[in-house]
């Protein structure tokens, strides 16, 4: 992964220095300093610099230490990046003459490596995923609630590239396999013989059955081997991964800001909404019209589905979307209850079925790409909702809401959110009230914009419901 970001650095700089010198070529004139071949051989002299300080950012690193990085996370790091590294290349070509200092071209350069640096690098990352040797083997060292937990989360998201192998623990020995079907390999004191011999390559820490001075101890252990150590952290419900580590005589001491949203952010997020749905519902319109005749020539029955939600501060809206099912689908309900994939989860549950044997033949395309939601962005202008945030629950599952969890109401409901992209349906109501409630209170802009960025290419992907 990582020769393959730089690559995909490399040939960014240089598909973007070459682009803006085609941008910007003129007849030579006194005032240049140098032909434009020697400009390329100049600027093709400072990569490495570009890749020393791509590396001070940790743009090659991060794959491996973090599970669920992607492209959208380097782009703050990447704006950097570019930024510095422009304007080191416009002052040595000023103090240099090797090179014409063209601000123009130096603008058209910097806008083009932001773009192609990060088209690149999610091109690379989904080379390398693809890759059987992208795999990490890993094992779970605690085999108890909290380990099952880490073990689900991580199979289900195979992009991850993290092929869990079993559990580490004392506990559920006898047994010999986990309920999730997944072996519990020894007991911890093995672990590091277990790393060697099963080629393991990352050890996620998930509350083992050990004292702590043991559990440290066999933690360095095991990085002493090579192996890359996750730590669930303690509480770890409440630990974003937004939050602030500061430090008393060298302990690292977890900071939790209050949650609250100033009246700024608010203004921004609003705007940020506004503008984007008011141009979306723009240049989607003969969208929205093709859809619309689809829909009426494949069944009977209005164009847009409308239903009670629960909005921000306990207020009540109506939700747009393109209809999906038949029109007598809510009389059907209990016909399919049976189907329900949550319906084991217990009184807290969704009414979710994959295949509704309700939707209509347009419906079901619809429901692959999530075409159905953006009639949504109505809501997002009129101030119901907003472009990410909580999931919009109709009342009846809002009911189920309680106590501290009520705080998703702090902010208006989302089309898309971390339930979206961190796995829809597949969520159980308990975990996805618990990423609301994570959202809502580490809220930042730029959490909004690596969110939009994420749900793109799901949606592309079909994985609607």
């Amino acid at each position: 992964m990582r020769r393959t970001l730089l690559v995909a650095d490399l040939l960014g700089l240089m598909c973007a220095f070459v682009a803006a010198e085609l941008l910007f070529s003129s007849p030579s004139s006194d005032a240049d300093r140098a032909p434009p071949e020697i400009e390329l051989l100049v600027f093709a002299g400072t990569l490495p610099l570009w890749v020393l300080l791509a590396k001070g950012y940790g743009l090659y690193d991060r794959d491996e230490e973090r599970t669920d990085h992607t492209t959208p996370d380097d782009l703050v790091p990447i704006f950097h990046l570019i930024t510095v590294g422009a304007w080191m290349v416009f002052a040595g070509a000023a103090l240099t003459g090797l090179a014409d200092p063209n601000l123009a071209k130096l603008a058209a350069f910097w806008a083009l490596a932001v773009v192609l640096v990060t088209l690149a690098r999610a091109a690379a990352r989904a080379f390398c995923r693809r890759r059987s040797s992208y795999l990490q083997n890993a094992v779970i060292l605690g085999a108890g609630e909290v380990g099952r937990l880490v073990a689900r989360k991580l199979m289900r998201h195979r992009e991850y590239g993290i092929n869990v192998i079993g559990f580490v623990d004392h506990a559920h020995l006898n047994g010999g396999d986990s309920e999730d079907g997944l072996p519990v390999l020894g007991p911890p004191e093995r672990l590091c013989g277990i790393v060697r011999q099963l080629g393991v390559k990352r050890v996620v820490v998930g509350f083992p059955v050990m004292p702590y001075s043991e559990t440290a101890d066999l933690i360095r252990d095991v990085n002493e081997l090579g192996v890359q150590v996750d730590v669930v952290p303690r509480l770890f419900e409440l630990v974003s991964p937004a939050v602030g580590i500061h430090t008393a005589e060298g302990v690292p001491l977890v900071g939790l800001p209050p949650p609250r949203l100033s009246r700024s952010s608010r203004l921004l997020k609003r705007c940020m909404d506004a503008g984007v749905a008011a141009v979306g519902l723009a240049m989607l319109a003969p969208l929205f019209l093709v859809v619309g005749t689809l829909i009426k020539v494949d069944s009977r029955g209005p164009v847009f589905f409308r239903q009670t939600r629960m909005g921000c501060g306990k207020r009540t809206f109506r939700i747009f979307k393109f209809r999906t099912m038949a029109a007598d689908a809510d009389e059907r309900k209990a016909e399919v209850a049976d189907l329900n994939v949550h319906a084991n989860e217990g009184e807290r549950c969704m009414f979710k079925i994959p295949a509704d044997p309700r939707l209509t033949r347009v419906g079901r395309f619809l429901r692959r790409y999530s075409l159905d939601e953006l009639p949504q962005l109505i809501n997002v202008l009129t101030g119901d909702m907003s472009l990410v945030g909580p999931r919009p629950l109709i009342l009846e599952e809002d009911r189920l809401v309680n106590g501290w969890e009520r705080r998703r109401l702090d902010l208006k409901p989302g089309m898309s959110g971390l339930w979206q992209v961190l796995g829809r349906s597949d969520i159980p109501f308990e975990e996805m009230v618990r990423l609301d409630y994570l959202y809502v209170t580490t809220w930042s802009i730029w959490t909004d914009v690596r969110l939009l960025l994420r749900t793109v290419p799901l949606v592309f992907r079909g994985h609607g419901v």
